[in-house]
């Protein structure tokens, strides 16, 4: 009987989605707490946070994970400063397709072994 399996080259993309939902996770277990400070966000707005997902389909978190930030563009890629440093954010993480009601840029990240790990970025004027 033949056996099926997953081809070789989807392992390793999954195992990328698993780490950074993961990630995600976790940094909204350890970071994303309300104290009151979103209770004034307009539930638009709100439900835009929620339902913004990376280009490989993974949630971006919530309103509590987002930084909205400056940018730049530099050689045709999006830099963000981010904890006093300026990054680069990696064309997997750039979302054009889902506007931007909030007018400013915002860019979601995550610790990760001493590393920052850009997960999601929406320029300011996305559409």
């Amino acid at each position: 009987m033949p056996r099926l399996s997953m081809p070789r080259l989807w392992i390793p993309r999954l195992a990328q989605l698993v780490l950074l939902a993961c990630l995600c996770a976790l940094a909204g277990a350890a970071t994303a707490f309300d104290n009151g400070q979103y209770e004034n966000v307009p539930p638009d707005i709100r439900a835009w946070f929620k339902s913004v997902m990376a280009p490989n389909g993974v949630p971006c978190c919530d309103i509590s994970d987002g930084h909205r930030t400056s940018y730049d563009v530099r050689q045709g890629a999006y830099w963000v400063p981010i904890e006093g440093q300026w990054m680069a954010v990696p064309e997997r993480a750039v979302i054009r397709d889902r506007g931007n009601p909030v007018g400013e840029a915002v860019v979601w990240y995550v610790h990760h072994r001493g590393s920052i790990i850009i997960s999601c970025f929406v320029p300011a004027d996305a559409v």
